[in-house]
């Protein structure tokens, strides 16, 4: 893995925003192809195996979570645990989620799963590739995410119900609003029949006890760009218990188990032997070198890194109620003084490519940019 600089296409911003990509400068640079990284193809067969098998211990951990009951440590309510059992044990409609990782010597790192409500998707396949195809027209990416959404779209239609997919957002966040139009617009390539609805506007028919959209018809299929945190703790959320239709809501509760860092601890009991993993527990004893993370927080937010017991550097937020986990640390690799994380995709259960995010901090957050990849 190496950095490299380049001098930007001519233009280039005119060119992301006939993608589409309306937010390539936020608050500063977001979209970056002053640089890029390099990767030789065995590292990219390695992340690819990591990623592969993460997935699958995943899916074992779930298994291990359901079977066992153990969702007072997830701090999931008891009356949403039915419906998660339901869609785990139907194997409920999953289409994506992102794996972050340190890649350090050779080796990928799990940071943590994003598998709910992940982003950065647009960009890793769709505006790396156009930059690759305008930079480096013979060379590769670890990049098959459009075809593989598209693909599994088509897979998926037996098992959704007849009719439209609802794709819902909430508003004013054009980065969502991307993502989720980026998701629409790859089911509709695959054929099926869509509507985009913002979550507020989503309504409850009591009568019926069905969720409507705002031509009053039935809404059975629902992908959401809306955290299952804070869903099941909105009052409105919890009719999704009551819900007649019993809707296809994408990604599915059980992934609520997975998008909680409190599966860390989880899968490293599990798999003590695994080398994706890292040592993970719910107190830091018996750690030196240690990350802090609330077991529900998003965008980097109320992260704590400790180094041979002495304080580094944090980042404040809103999170931490529910608890925190502590996952033994493994630094970001350092280029050029950016530290670089890879958001390893899995799509319709199969790795599907990556991007990167690259910080002046040795913590990712949402104002991190995005740099786009070549295999050499």
């Amino acid at each position: 893995m190496k950095r490299k600089t380049i001098t930007p296409r001519p233009n280039w911003e005119a060119k992301v925003e006939e993608l589409g990509f309306g937010f390539h400068t936020m608050d500063g640079t977001y979209w970056d192809e002053s640089a890029y990284y390099e990767f030789s193809m065995a590292e990219i067969e390695t992340i690819e195996q990591a990623t592969a098998e993460l997935w699958d211990m995943c899916l074992e951990a779930v298994e291990h979570v359901v079977s066992k009951k153990k969702y007072d440590l997830f701090h999931i309510p008891r009356w949403i645990v039915p419906h998660i059992e339901h869609t785990w044990e139907s194997d409920a409609p999953s289409v994506y989620g992102r794996f972050d990782f340190s890649f350090k010597d050779g080796v990928p790192k799990m940071l943590e799963f994003n598998a709910d409500t992940p982003t950065s998707l647009f960009e890793t396949g769709v505006v790396q590739w156009n930059w690759l195809e305008d930079r480096f027209p013979n060379r590769d990416q670890f990049n098959s995410v459009h075809d593989k959404l598209i693909g599994y779209w088509d897979y998926l239609k037996p098992y959704l119900y007849q009719g439209v997919v609802h794709f819902s957002v909430v508003k004013e966040s054009l980065e969502d609003l991307t993502t989720v139009e980026y998701l629409r617009d790859t089911a509709i390539q695959a054929g099926l029949k869509t509507k985009l609805i913002y979550i507020d506007e989503i309504g409850w028919d009591n009568h019926m006890a069905t969720f409507k959209d705002l031509e009053g018809h039935n809404m059975r299929n629902i992908f959401k760009l809306y955290p299952w945190e804070w869903l099941i703790f909105d009052e409105f959320g919890q009719l999704i218990t009551k819900d007649r239709n019993k809707a296809h809501w994408i990604e599915p509760s059980w992934k609520m188990i997975l998008s909680n860092k409190a599966i860390l601890p989880i899968l490293w009991d599990m798999f003590p032997d695994s080398d994706w993993l890292l040592p993970a527990q719910f107190d830091s004893v018996d750690l030196d070198s240690y990350v802090k993370k609330p077991i529900l927080s998003r965008e980097g937010a109320n992260v704590m890194i400790v180094k041979d017991n002495q304080y580094q550097t944090h980042t404040e937020g809103e999170y931490g109620e529910e608890g925190f986990v502590y996952q033994g640390l493994c630094e970001l690799p350092k280029f050029d003084n950016n530290y670089a994380l890879i958001g390893s995709w899995v799509i319709g259960q199969e790795p599907a490519g990556i991007g990167i995010r690259e910080s002046l901090s040795p913590i990712t957050d949402n104002g991190s940019r995005f740099v786009p990849h070549i295999i050499v």
